[in-house]
């Protein structure tokens, strides 16, 4: 026990000697300021743990360098703005400090340095101020971007590119949140109160990053508009028009981006509106015929038409392949203690694909209402639920179809 107690005592004084070397190494070489901290410290535990018959706790990061490795080059270039950069507290500012383009040449990169009082806020200002570089034209809207993840991530994609390292650059271009390839290079802690960091951007690394993003991206496009005509006039054919406006809208993002650091975007890049225009062509061909029961002056049938309007499809139509079949059934509430008189209203909506008699999308409402009178009380019961359908079926059909591309 005595023996082992002084190899492990030896072992120790190695490995942190080892660390001390790596950490020296950062210092004096550029090339290696990306190790840090946190990853000699874990090489250390590593070591331990085989001394001792364990499962080295590194296996995690292993898995982490597979994944990233199957993602390819373009999460490679995300993950490293989440590498823990080696931290300078030399007395001596470094040149960037007040001129980031001193010492990373604004041909070559794009840059932009933040300050704050702690470590963890000042890479989140450094990236920030980079961000800002950019400006919002960058960015898709927030619904455009968050139906372009959703169906990535839902797998409907899969089917539509034409190879397996188009579909994975697909899904990493919907997995990312922030610019590929911004990095936080470099911090610097004034030993008195203040942390400064560089963030980083490497022009040419992103210009082929993006570029593979649009190319793949066109590719989805161009294999969701390829259909029959049988196909394109079909909720099904409508979806894919308006999923290859959100993509394209997409795309017109990450061009900008390439034009701002100077590069050109590949291809035509169409506007995602051109698309949405082929979509309402195709809703003007597809008629939704509606059937209500126990509806009361047509109120109801008259809320759901104009909801199935605004989003320029026809409502009606004899022998529809779309059947919006709408079921109402009132009940008088009795209420212990109460003067007034309560109508419970109880609604079933339901889109049906009548060629496979399949319920696409089903809505169901129930409310209370009360009056002096039960007839009353009934009108009060139904101009809730045309409230309700005014306000919420439009939206509620738009979110539905625009995820409604079938697999293949």
């Amino acid at each position: 026990m005595k023996i082992k107690a002084a190899l492990s005592g030896y072992f120790f004084i190695l490995v942190y000697f080892c660390i001390a070397l790596v950490f020296l190494a950062c210092e004096s070489s550029p090339s290696s300021r990306n190790v840090s901290s946190a990853e000699a410290q874990a090489a250390a535990q590593a070591a331990l743990d085989r001394m001792e018959g364990k499962q080295p706790a590194s296996s995690q990061g292993n898995s982490t360098a597979q994944l990233g490795a199957s993602q390819g080059a373009a999460t490679q270039g995300a993950s490293s703005a989440r590498q823990e950069p080696v931290l300078n507290t030399g007395k001596n500012q470094p040149a960037w400090v007040n001129s980031a383009d001193s010492v990373y040449n604004r041909n070559q990169y794009v840059a932009a340095v933040g300050y704050a009082s702690s470590r963890e806020m000042v890479e989140k200002n450094a990236l920030l101020n980079l961000i800002a570089i950019f400006g919002q034209s960058i960015y898709a809207d927030t619904t455009t971007t968050n139906t372009y993840q959703e169906v990535v991530k839902n797998g409907k994609t899969t089917g539509y590119t034409d190879s397996i390292e188009i579909e994975n650059t697909i899904i990493r271009s919907a997995a990312m949140d922030s610019l590929v390839g911004a990095e936080i290079k470099e911090i610097w802690y004034d030993s008195k109160s203040t942390y400064y960091a560089v963030a980083v951007l490497e022009k040419a690394k992103t210009a082929q990053l993006y570029s593979e993003m649009i190319r793949a991206n066109q590719n989805l496009i161009k294999n969701l508009i390829t259909m029959s005509q049988t196909e394109k006039n079909s909720m099904e054919g409508y979806s894919r028009y308006q999923f290859a406006a959100v993509v394209a809208d997409i795309n017109i993002s990450y061009g900008n981006l390439l034009r701002i650091i100077g590069a050109t975007p590949p291809g035509e890049l169409k506007m995602g509106d051109d698309y949405r225009l082929e979509a309402v062509d195709i809703a003007k061909a597809i008629p939704i015929g509606l059937n209500v029961q126990n509806d009361k002056s047509e109120r109801i049938q008259g809320a759901f038409a104009k909801a199935i309007s605004d989003l320029k499809f026809r409502s009606g139509g004899v022998n529809s392949r779309y059947v919006l079949d709408v079921n109402i059934v009132t009940s008088p509430v009795d209420l212990p203690n109460q003067t007034n008189k309560y109508t419970r209203i109880e609604l079933r909506a339901n889109l049906m694909d009548m060629s496979s008699e399949t319920v696409l999308l089903p809505y169901n409402y129930n409310t209370r209402e009360g009056h002096v009178s039960q007839s009353e009380a009934d009108n009060r019961a139904y101009a809730a639920a045309e409230r309700k359908i005014k306000d919420d079926y439009a939206k509620i059909f738009n979110s539905y179809i625009s995820q409604l591309i079938p697999k293949r």
